[in-house]
């Protein structure tokens, strides 16, 4: 299985929408390009599964292009099981983020080029066994974000914007703190930002406990870890309905991802140190949900 096909896909769906005319025909290519995407994650997941009963744990289908030798910096890219069900996800979503969008006006082939970058952004992130690489992807996926809600948002949908990038700018700041650290921690030989190589690494507990809360903390913010979560509500609200899909469906979850394939895969000595502060956060966002929801739901009986 070639795993650059599912950057290649999104990439022509998108110029692909720019070249045809009519609203209906940008739509109509969307839909087709979506369907490609969903249908290489599904051949990608049967390929995975039947490799995986021989190769259980490893990184499957690997492909390695070195494009800045003096830092060890790759195009590193494979699946283990937790990105394959990722990418899943991601496909699932796209098509159904571009069946509800229907004809948008104005910007019609703007708006779906822009749901496609999204695509590209999420599958290189899951993608990705290079953290510098992974960054870039990450970093990728704000722009359209921004932009989807801007332009075809709804209510206060500049302000939402604005929290939402300025808050995802602090959590990109930390998450580069973070991987600098672990970077700059190791012996000039043994620097390098891929994975597979970090995570055979012993990493001095010191560097671990210093760096790990800035990687956790940043990929938290992007997955909504309570107390920094407020950008998720406005940003739902004024998102369009493909923006809103992709912002709960893949974007929060590309945060997630990076908590567990990063920080705690990299510093298992930090996670385990700091275990305690994130359960009690965890909890705190759990409970914080369900009575949130519970006063909502109070109000709505009494507007009856």
């Amino acid at each position: 299985m070639e795993l650059v096909l599912l950057l290649i896909i999104p990439l022509l769906t998108a110029l692909f929408v720019m070249l045809v005319r009519g609203g209906k025909a940008v739509q109509t290519a969307s839909v087709l390009g979506a369907v490609l995407q969903l249908a290489a994650t599904l051949y990608l997941t049967v390929a995975y599964s039947r490799e995986t009963g021989s190769r259980e744990g490893a990184m499957l289908f690997q492909r390695e292009w070195t494009f800045f030798p003096s830092l060890n910096i790759s195009f590193h890219i494979g699946v283990d099981g937790i990105s394959v069900a990722m990418i899943l996800l991601t496909a699932l979503v796209v098509l159904a983020g571009v069946l509800v969008s229907g004809v948008q006006r104005p910007l019609n082939k703007e708006y779906y080029v822009l749901l496609n970058l999204l695509a590209v952004s999420a599958y290189g992130f899951f993608l990705s066994l290079d953290a510098f690489v992974m960054f870039l992807f990450l970093e990728l996926a704000v722009l359209p974000k921004y932009l989807l809600i801007v332009l075809w948002g709804s209510g206060k949908k500049e302000y939402s914007a604005n929290k939402l990038v300025l808050m995802l700018m602090a959590a990109s700041a930390m998450i580069w703190i973070g991987l600098l650290g672990i970077y700059y921690g190791l012996n000039g030989t043994e620097r390098t930002f891929d994975l597979v190589r970090l995570s055979t690494i012993n990493l001095s507990p010191e560097t671990q406990r210093f760096f790990f809360p800035f990687l956790f903390l940043g990929f938290g913010v992007f997955t909504a870890i309570f107390p920094f979560h407020t950008w998720v509500p406005d940003g739902h609200s004024s998102a369009p309905t493909a923006g809103s899909m992709f912002l709960v469906g893949i974007s929060m979850k590309l945060g997630g991802y990076g908590c567990l394939r990063v920080a705690t895969w990299l510093m298992p000595e930090g996670a385990r140190l700091f275990s305690p502060a994130i359960i009690m956060l965890a909890t705190i966002a759990i409970l914080y949900g369900a009575f949130a929801r519970s006063e909502e739901h109070t109000s709505e009986l009494q507007s009856h």
